[in-house]
Parts: C-alpha cells; sequence; structure tokens
C-alpha cells in the first residue's frame, strides 16, 4: 500500500481499513475477462460477499461494518472495474438481518437497535455511494433486508432459481430499510404495495418481467446440461384476479415431478458468473468517469427517497422493538421451526380489544416471544 510520502506515480492512502481483513465477509479481487472469458490485464473486478450460509447469509453486526468498509476498499481501487456483491453458496444471496442478533440483543432494546440501524443505514449509503458499478450477483433467496440491499445496486443478475421479496410485516418490521423507497421505482405502486405488505415472493422470471433485475441464468445442471429451473412455469398464465403470473411454481404432481428434476441436478454457477462477467466487460468498455457519474446521477432516484426518509425510519424500527419487533423476531428466533409467526388474529382481537403490550398479552399471541419464556422467568 503506498503512502501520501512515495513520490511518482504512486497514489496517497485513502484506505479506512487499510489491513483489508475481514472476518465475516469475503473480498477477492479478481481479473476481469473479456468476451471470450481471456484475463484483461490490469483490471480488477471486486467480489464481495456475504459468508454466513448455515443461517441463510443473514449479515450479522460485525458483517454490516465490514460491508461499509469493503465498498469503500473497492470503491477507492483505481484498478477496479465493478463490484460484484454477491454470497457463499446456493441456498441465498440475503435474507436480511440476522434474527437471532435482533432477537437475543435488540428485541426490547430500542436504544441498542438505533445504534444498530445507523449502521445499517451506513451500509445501504455505502452501496449508493461507490464510485464503481455495482452488480448484485443473486445466488439464492433476495428476501427483507437482502432485497433492500440488493435494490441499493446498480445492477442485478440472478439464478433462475433465485426468489424475491419481503419478510417485515410477518416476522415484526416494516421494510423501510429500502424497500418502501425503492421498490415503486422499480416495479410500480400496485406490485411494490402487494410485496411490502403481503410479503409474498417473486421468482427470478418474475422479477425479470417486472423490471426488477437485469436478467436471470441457468444454474441447474443434470447431465452435464443447464436445465431451466424445473420449479418455474415460464409461460404466462392467470390466476384467480386475472393477473399475468410469471414463473409460478406449478401445482400438484408438476410440481412434485419438478422436485425430483431438482434432486437428480447439481448447481452449477458457471453461466451466472459468465452474465456477471460480460456485463462487467461491457461497463470496461465505456468511460470510467462518465460511467460514475451517470450513475450517481441515476442513483439520486434512490437517494432523493431514501436521505429524506432512513433516520425517521431509524427511529420508528427502534421504537418497534419494544412491540411488534420484539414479538416477532423473538418468535422466529425461538419457536419450532412450524410455529415462527404470531398468531395474527389473536393479537389483532387483543388489540381491538384493548390490550397493552406486556408479557402476559404477548403470551397470548407469540408465547416464544415472552420475557418469561426468553429469560426463564417472570419479568413483567
Amino acid at each position: 500500500m503506498t503512502t501520501s510520502t512515495d513520490t511518482g506515480n504512486a497514489f496517497a492512502n485513502h484506505e479506512l481499513n487499510p489491513q483489508g481483513e475481514y472476518s465475516e465477509i469475503l473480498f477477492e479481487r479478481k481479473p476481469l475477462l473479456n468476451a471470450d472469458g481471456e484475463v484483461v490485464e490490469g483490471l480488477f473486478n471486486a467480489w464481495i460477499a456475504l459468508n454466513n450460509p448455515r443461517q441463510y447469509n443473514s449479515y450479522t453486526t460485525v458483517a454490516v461494518k465490514e460491508l461499509i468498509l469493503a465498498f469503500r476498499q473497492a470503491s477507492n481501487d483505481p484498478s477496479v472495474v465493478a463490484v460484484v456483491f454477491t454470497a457463499v453458496e446456493d441456498k441465498a444471496f440475503c435474507t436480511g438481518g440476522n434474527t437471532k442478533d435482533y432477537a437475543e440483543k435488540y428485541s426490547g432494546r430500542p436504544d441498542e437497535y438505533r445504534r444498530y440501524m445507523r449502521l445499517f443505514n451506513d451500509m445501504v449509503s455505502a452501496l449508493m455511494a461507490c464510485d464503481k458499478p455495482v452488480i448484485n450477483r443473486v445466488n439464492g433467496m433476495r428476501i427483507g433486508g437482502g432485497q433492500e440491499i440488493g435494490m441499493a445496486c446498480d445492477f442485478t443478475v440472478a439464478a433462475d432459481t433465485a426468489r424475491f421479496g419481503q419478510a417485515g410485516p410477518k416476522h415484526g418490521s416494516a421494510p423501510v430499510g429500502g424497500s418502501t423507497d425503492f421498490l415503486p421505482l422499480f416495479v410500480g405502486w400496485a406490485k411494490a404495495v402487494e410485496s411490502c405488505t403481503l410479503c409474498e415472493q417473486w421468482t427470478a422470471h418474475e422479477a425479470l418481467h417486472l423490471g426488477l433485475i437485469n436478467g436471470i441464468a441457468p444454474v441447474m445442471k443434470r447431465d452435464g446440461e443447464f436445465e431451466p429451473n424445473p420449479m418455474a412455469y415460464t409461460e404466462q398464465w392467470y390466476d384467480s384476479w386475472g393477473r399475468p403470473m410469471w414463473g409460478k411454481a406449478k401445482t400438484g404432481n408438476d410440481r412434485n415431478a419438478a422436485k425430483e428434476l431438482m434432486a437428480e441436478c447439481s448447481v452449477d454457477f458457471s453461466m451466472l458468473d459468465r452474465e456477471v462477467e460480460l456485463l462487467a466487460f461491457k461497463l470496461a468498455n465505456t468511460m470510467p468517469d462518465c460511467t460514475t457519474y451517470t450513475l450517481e446521477n441515476l442513483r439520486k432516484h434512490k437517494l432523493q427517497h431514501w436521505d429524506a426518509n432512513k433516520e425517521t425510519n431509524r427511529a420508528w424500527l427502534s421504537l418497534n422493538m419494544m412491540t411488534e419487533g420484539r414479538a416477532g423476531f423473538r418468535t422466529f428466533n425461538y419457536a419450532p421451526r412450524a410455529e415462527r409467526e404470531a398468531n395474527f388474529i389473536e393479537m389483532r382481537r387483543g388489540l381491538a380489544n384493548g390490550a397493552r403490550w406486556n408479557d402476559e398479552f404477548v403470551s397470548t399471541f407469540a408465547p416464544y416471544a415472552t420475557d418469561a419464556h426468553v429469560f426463564g422467568e417472570d419479568q413483567s
């Protein structure tokens, strides 16, 4: 690493993390490849990957801090053409914040969660402040906060097995870490309001059709040949409301057959990686400052909403950790897998009858979320 005392063509050191060492994410400079897949000497792409596959690549507090530094590191490197933001393995790009952290560290502690949300906001802002184009390589589920940080990127290329959506109102939060700001810009009001409130997921085919992402690639391979996602139905059809549905999973016997076919397949990301590399090479064949300034101006459409709302949303999310957030995140973390959602109807009945937020009320709709359950004693 050069310093400001170096002479000639050396660069000053602008790094916040000069060691470039990370514990919960991966950072790698990979050579830029041309259209023929050949190495372009002297130019690279910075690959930044979430590395928490056991928890579906949810971001911990440590990972959030490291992502802020990693995007700054990539932004400062003059040999980097583009940033590829992705995750390890094949189940998920990111499912949002780490619910174990939320349940054990932040539920019932609004002041502590407010400090965490300062880091989260800085992470999203760092994505949109990067001087390099940011490509989201989606290797699996992009849900909740994962959807939000994905939309903060400039481009998205996804595996055709990926799924996209929100989870907030189902688990004690609201998608105000970016989705309420960004999603209407991508897909329009009608689809955005459905996604943000109902939390129904889109397949990669639907996401492409809606304009949420830039491209998809097959990743399922059988007998040496790539297979389109067998769970996706790529012809247009209509649901009972007359809405066009793209990429919806088949039902009944067809769905069972698709599962059997998937069991015979291995996962191969080579075509997805090739699409990402081709996009980066296309970006390399533009004027760098002109591209950066173009992105800065395009990002203003997202930043106009993000910057206007991020601090008030941080305050609301913090206070919500005393009520629905406390109940929802604890339920997801402590309840058996089949019971990871609160009893919404019972909760609404209680609130309609004037119930107050205490352990007695929470026990009626989210028994695994009470202090008595979590701490093993009645702390009401």
